[in-house]
């Protein structure tokens, strides 16, 4: 029973829920943005993509930043003031009359008020759900890539009766209203939360390490697994990150699809990325993070190196979805993956950190897809190429964490 002591547990997941949707609008709806800024500001698809890189490499800045506060002044306070910055940063944006005042606003502030705000709802909510981890942050951070799925045609239809300017002021309001409200409900995590009615189990052979474990940033950072763990989620991040840029420019010039059409490729991509992370971070439950880190990484190389043979809409949708939800499926279980590498009770910041891979999967991903693109003439195929390597670098690299993590086990029977 929940009493003044013991917060909702679900209630403040859905508030979270709620404002991650929020961010996701904002930041997976991109590729809609793409030809208006490119129109506005006379500029290239890799120059208006640069936004996008610029702010995924603040957001997990931001959420060190963020993690340490969270864990001093608690969630809500945090959440509150990302809320701030965040709204204001896209109202900001409709003022943008130059690239350097899009990479500031956008990405700069944006990506403040993202990091800020995601730190905590992903690693109090899932301090709350020991015993449902990957379901909860399969949950929590499918808010946030749905966010594109619930603006996709919104943002399409107003884009046919608005300038993009009047949008983003639009949105920008109602991103600090949303916020302010949903943030209300969330309460801090109390520590070693156990949920009444259940038993912490023994750590399994899936999970990333001993439950016991429970480290601060500086034992983490001098952990090889860590490292072993950050290059992982990077390229786990690369193949989704660039088609969420570029899953709009591919629809209309690899399968000339009509406009309506590549507005759907984007609302297919964002319902992918929901869906890949509830259902992988569901199944990791089951069958253990690394497990699904093989099926995902295996899915992803083969479908980067078959889109180099795509050319119909169908097919395209076919990759399109396979690949982002692999991707869906890497932030779904990170999460959980840091917390049963390094402990719970640092989670805040050390899920900060790791998240820079984020980071630099969304800097690789697009300028990759945008340059070669741009260098070979409008053609992706060396792109696809080279992400489709890279996910299998990364299986390889899942099997070598797996195996530290076998030999710690080992170690503490």
């Amino acid at each position: 029973m929940t009493t003044d002591k013991t917060p909702n547990r679900w209630l403040i997941l859905l508030a979270c829920i709620a404002i991650n949707i929020c961010l996701g609008t904002a930041l997976y709806a991109f590729s809609v943005y793409v030809a208006p800024l490119r129109q506005i500001l006379d500029a290239e698809a890799s120059q208006v993509a640069l936004a996008f890189s610029i702010c995924t490499l603040v957001i997990p800045l931001a959420m060190i930043v963020a993690g340490k506060f969270q864990d001093t002044i608690g969630p809500r306070k945090v959440i509150f003031v990302g809320g701030l910055i965040f709204g204001t940063a896209i109202f900001l944006t409709s003022f943008v009359s130059n690239l350097y005042m899009l990479y500031l606003t956008y990405g700069i502030l944006g990506g403040a008020g993202i990091g800020t705000i995601y730190a905590c709802t992903v690693a109090n909510t899932v301090k709350f759900f020991p015993d449902k981890r990957g379901l909860a942050s399969g949950l929590v951070v499918a808010g946030f890539a749905s966010g594109a799925m619930f603006s996709v045609y919104l943002v399409q239809w107003l884009l046919q009766h608005y300038p993009v300017q009047d949008i983003f002021k639009m949105f920008g309001v109602a991103y600090l209203v949303v916020i302010s409200l949903c943030v209300t409900q969330v309460k801090t995590a109390p520590a070693g939360f156990v949920p009444a009615g259940w038993t912490p189990p023994a750590a399994a052979q899936g999970s990333a390490a001993p439950a016991s474990v429970d480290k601060n940033w500086k034992e983490m950072l001098s952990d090889p697994l860590f490292y072993v763990l950050f290059v992982v989620y990077t390229i786990g991040c690369v193949s989704g990150l660039m088609f969420m840029v570029l899953t709009k420019p591919i629809a209309l010039e690899v399968t000339h699809a009509t406009e309506i059409m590549a507005a759907t490729a984007v609302f297919v991509m964002a319902a992918s990325n929901t869906g890949g992370r509830l259902f992988w971070g569901w199944v990791s439950d089951k069958l253990g993070r690394f497990n699904v880190l093989y099926l995902m990484f295996a899915i992803t190389a083969l479908a980067m190196l078959g889109m180099t043979q795509v050319e119909s809409y169908a097919l395209y949708i076919v990759v399109l979805v396979s690949v982002v939800l692999c991707f869906g499926g890497v932030m779904g279980c990170f999460p959980s993956i840091t917390a049963e590498a390094f402990g719970s009770r640092n989670l805040g910041m050390n899920y900060g950190i790791i998240f820079f891979a984020y980071g630099v999967g969304g800097t690789i991903g697009p300028q990759l897809g945008t340059r070669i693109k741009e260098a070979s003439g409008g053609d992706y195929t060396n792109a696809f190429i080279i992400a489709g390597c890279l996910a299998l670098l990364g299986l390889a690299l899942s099997f070598v964490a797996k195996k530290i993590t076998q030999q710690r086990l080992k170690t503490t029977a």
